[in-house]
């Protein structure tokens, strides 16, 4: 991208470099060709952002909820206004074509709106007291300066629904945003800044993930983690946070099974699975990726998901008329060659696809592989990349089970007309967020977080707020 900007550090309402001018390079992963530079956040930047956001928290809890939501507005608006511009910047670092981009800065302005409204609905509850003459009630207070980590997968939403919530509460907040994609969540930010919000309420930082999240998490000015991320780091930031008793929001891997029965509207299946499957090259954290299809539709299934597959166009994000575009760095490469490997050395049929796309570029191939056996690493592994499985069944009960197997818990899928089938999926596969016979999951006003291994705590819709609020006690005697 000819026009790509360098980013830089936002501390204290300022835009500025690192104290001591490091600088980390910026990839196109549709060329591998650097295109830019992030700043790089030093133990100095970092204590700097903790004392603006000190000073931040001091000012915005007292900031009613009224004008906390008309800031928020205005921020989405600005958002709105801004999106083809910033889903351009968006294209090009992290490589979704650019139509997709759009759409998830559109999505986060509407969650951004969501919250504006759950600002003003911060509401406590009065208590029936024992005795005549006490009055007892809750009150909401933010809990105090939060923290977020956040992913590149898609750089502008996943910080939004944590950065928004904790404005609406009234936290102020500091963004350690991706590396790989710093710009558009500077110009996000940006939108955010231009709408009014006091000096030290919303900070951004970059650098070394390890030392950012050592030194912050454990700093008393932050009361809150919030991060989306793979298990293993989510674990170990986990453990950090509680040694330390903070609170955490954690959204982790997941592993999403879809199960698709006889009776199902199969046509309906195959389109939306398979257009959510390889959105953003299936670097997606409730990606459907275990498709169970029992036995009489399987043949159905699998050639109308395969036909789509080979069916998208592949290529850089900003070329017309591209359905996916390449993933975000040579490591996915690497583990999803291992994985279709290991997987075929165990028995399974690779239907289409399995490779690497040219030697220029990090594109993978839409693929398809039938036939898995479990022990494969790819049926207990999470893939983070555009290939699907596809296995039978006869009995939904084997069905459940597999799709209970593993610890991940985040999103499950499942196509079914027989009520009773329904309830059952409803009722026993085990997820965070079970959506069936349509994709329902990730909209600002449902609920969004898995079990198990996937992590805990909700993000979106009218529960998210809690974590970021106190609910104080109190009871007086007239």
């Amino acid at each position: 991208m000819k026009d790509y900007p360098n980013t830089q550090l936002f501390i204290d309402g300022i835009w500025r470099d690192a104290i001591d001018g490091r600088t980390l390079a910026v990839i196109d992963p549709s060329t591998e060709d650097e295109i830019g530079h992030v700043a790089h956040a030093g133990r100095a930047d970092l204590d700097a952002a903790l004392e603006a956001t000190a000073r931040g928290f001091a000012i915005w809890r007292k900031v009613p909820a009224f004008e906390r939501s008309k800031m928020l507005r205005d921020a989405a608006s600005r958002l709105r206004a801004q999106a083809d511009a910033i889903g351009a910047v968006m294209s090009a670092e992290q490589g979704k074509p650019v139509n997709q981009a759009v759409t998830e800065l559109m999505g986060a302005a509407d969650m951004t709106d969501w919250y504006a409204e759950e600002a003003r609905r911060t509401y406590g509850q009065i208590i029936p007291a024992r005795r005549e003459g006490v009055l007892s009630y809750t009150v909401k207070d933010p809990v105090g300066p939060v923290v977020t980590f956040t992913p590149w997968n898609f750089p502008v939403s996943q910080i939004v629904k944590k950065m928004a919530a904790a404005l609406a509460a009234g936290c102020s907040i500091i963004v350690k945003a991706p590396e790989e994609t710093p710009a558009a969540p500077a110009l996000m930010i940006r939108c955010f800044a231009e709408a009014g919000f006091p000096a030290g309420v919303i900070g951004l930082v970059y650098g070394d993930p390890a030392e950012i999240s050592s030194y912050l998490i454990p700093h008393p000015t932050i009361a809150k983690i919030s991060f989306t991320g793979s298990t293993v780091v989510g674990k170990h930031l986990a453990g950090l946070a509680g040694q330390h008793m903070k609170r955490a929001t954690m959204e982790l891997g997941g592993h999403g099974p879809a199960i698709i029965t006889a009776d199902a509207d199969i046509d309906a299946a195959v389109s939306d699975l398979a257009t959510f499957k390889f959105r953003n090259a299936g670097q997606i954290c409730v990606s459907p990726t275990r498709f169970l299809v029992e036995t009489p539709a399987y043949d159905t299934f699998l050639n109308g998901f395969t036909d789509y597959a080979r069916s998208l166009k592949i290529g850089a994000g900003h070329e017309p008329g591209v359905d996916m575009g390449p993933l975000a760095n040579e490591r996915r490469i690497t583990a999803l060659e291992s994985m279709v490997k290991d997987a075929e050395d165990r028995g399974a049929r690779v239907v289409t696809g399995g490779r690497r796309i040219g030697n220029k570029g990090f594109f993978f191939e839409p693929t398809v592989l039938a036939d898995v056996p479990v022990e494969a690493s790819i049926m207990n592994e999470e893939p983070f990349g555009p290939i699907a499985i596809v296995n039978r069944f006869s009995d939904l009960g084997d069905a459940i089970a597999e799709a209970n197997r593993l610890r991940y818990g985040l999103g499950a899928y499942a196509y079914a007309k027989d009520g009773l089938a329904q309830q059952r999926l409803r009722d026993e596969v085990q997820s965070g967020m079970v959506t069936i016979n349509h994709l329902g999951m990730a909209l600002p006003e449902t609920p969004f977080g898995g079990i198990g291994d996937s992590g805990y705590g909700s993000e979106g819709g009218s529960y998210a707020l809690e974590s970021y609020l106190i609910t104080r006690f109190v009871t007086q005697l007239h």
